[in-house]
């Protein structure tokens, strides 16, 4: 396994947004009954979000379950404005496995109503996050295989090499659309297999032979709650 420096690992706690690609990879868009888009789908998630390994990802009352969606993020190294494509690589700082946990059924209904996200993606510990690893640590991030165990069992084992859009193009798209600063992520997608996971299993994912996670699930106690 591969050792991030305390350098790499700062990038996290200094960035200011998450920047999350949906449906980018065709299988997660289907098994979704989502049509494969033309350019890529996001939506922004707050860094307040992320919980780092061996934390607790709590489901908030009155929900049952969460869905799990493992991907590889991206950490931007320097402030990035109208990036092209061909130098793109050079804004990243490292990588890392998160999850981008989701209340399905939010979502379900803000998508009905044509209404944002928000409120599925972006709520306390819904950013499971590994350490960084530095981007010499991983040579071909377009080659890297994702999986997803819940207690144990296979859920998600998928590889970047199927993603829509790849790094460089994400990195230059986006920061024509909003400007990425040092530390900021970018979340490539999720390979298909997402389902629900309930209080008292256990996520456990990685990207095989440089990296793993664990989490457990568990219901979010508001203050004066029992």
């Amino acid at each position: 396994m591969a050792t991030a420096s305390s350098g790499i690992q700062k990038l996290l706690q200094v960035g200011t947004k998450i920047v999350a690609v949906g449906r980018n990879y065709a299988a997660h868009a289907k098994e979704l009954g989502n049509a494969v888009p033309k350019e890529p789908v996001l939506f922004l998630k707050p860094t307040s979000s992320y919980l780092e390994n061996g934390g607790n990802i709590e489901i908030p009352h009155p929900l049952e379950s969460l869905d799990h969606e493992v991907e590889l993020a991206v950490v931007i190294n320097k402030k990035a404005r109208d990036v092209p494509q061909t130098i793109a690589m050079d804004y990243v700082g490292g990588y890392a496995l998160a999850l981008d946990m989701t209340a399905r059924e939010i979502q379900a209904s803000a998508k009905s109503a044509g209404l944002p996200w928000s409120v599925a993606k972006g709520q306390d510990t819904f950013t499971p996050i590994s350490s960084v690893l530095p981007k010499s640590a991983v040579p071909d991030p377009d080659n890297l295989e994702l999986w997803l165990k819940v207690d144990g069992d296979i859920r998600q084992k998928g590889s970047t090499k199927d993603m829509i859009f790849k790094i460089p193009y994400l990195i230059s798209h986006i920061s024509s659309i909003m400007t990425l600063f040092e530390g900021d992520v970018i979340l490539t997608g999720t390979p298909q297999g997402v389902g629900p996971v309930k209080v008292g299993q256990k996520i456990t994912a990685g990207i095989t032979d440089l990296i793993d996670v664990h989490f457990n699930v568990e219901n979010r106690r508001r203050p004066g709650s029992y």
